[in-house]
């Protein structure tokens, strides 16, 4: 089994860098395999809404995203971190996200997955509301924790103080082998996942 950890900071090895590889180092403990996949700080498109993703691939492949993308159908179980930018996910990360959720989303569904945020100080649980919102409508299994998924400090090794921070990064990890094997020892006992009823779409402007 595999968890695919996605750093979604312009900085490789920061601060977000530094709480996911607490949760790698967690689930390698428990016989789990992780890679951490770095977005990296050039430039990501946003999406556009056209349509074209439908065959599991962004129609852009002139970024990461695609190459993710392939990333996300080998993997297990999913772990998205995000610094905190005005309070939110930052920029690049919610053009991932997007595009990521459209073209690869159906590879993700039924899989546990997690979201994390780092910060200075403040915005941490707003960011983690916007990236729970992807998880909870691609029917994900939510990854759950002791405390809400935040790390603290403007660089590494404050993040390495965070005993708080660093104690729930481990809870997830935990939690996640945990959920990982339950999935595949109902797999094993012919346990399927729901029947997923064509999507009802209403519109309230007609």
């Amino acid at each position: 089994m595999k968890v695919l950890l996605v750093n979604g900071s312009p900085n490789e090895k920061g601060c977000t860098y530094t709480a996911l590889s607490e949760i790698a180092k967690t689930l390698e403990g428990e016989g789990i395999e992780t890679e951490i996949f770095h977005i990296g700080n050039k430039p990501v498109r946003g999406c556009i809404g056209c349509g074209g993703c439908k065959n599991g691939q962004c129609v852009f492949d002139d970024d990461i995203l695609n190459r993710l993308a392939e990333r996300v159908k080998e993997a297990d179980g999913y772990v998205f971190g995000s610094p905190v930018y005005y309070a939110s996910p930052n920029g690049a990360m919610l053009a991932v996200m997007d595009r990521l959720f459209y073209s690869a989303g159906k590879y993700m569904a039924y899989k546990p997955a997690a979201c994390i945020a780092s910060a200075r100080r403040a915005g941490t649980t707003a960011t983690y509301d916007v990236l729970n919102k992807y998880i909870g409508i691609n029917h994900m299994l939510m990854v759950p924790a002791n405390y809400w998924n935040m790390v603290h400090g403007s660089k590494a090794e404050d993040v390495k103080q965070d005993l708080e921070g660093l104690q729930t990064m481990r809870t997830i990890g935990k939690n996640m082998a945990w959920l990982l094997n339950l999935l595949e020892t109902g797999k094993a006992n012919g346990i399927k996942h729901p029947k997923i009823e064509e999507k009802i779409r209403t519109n309230f402007i007609r």
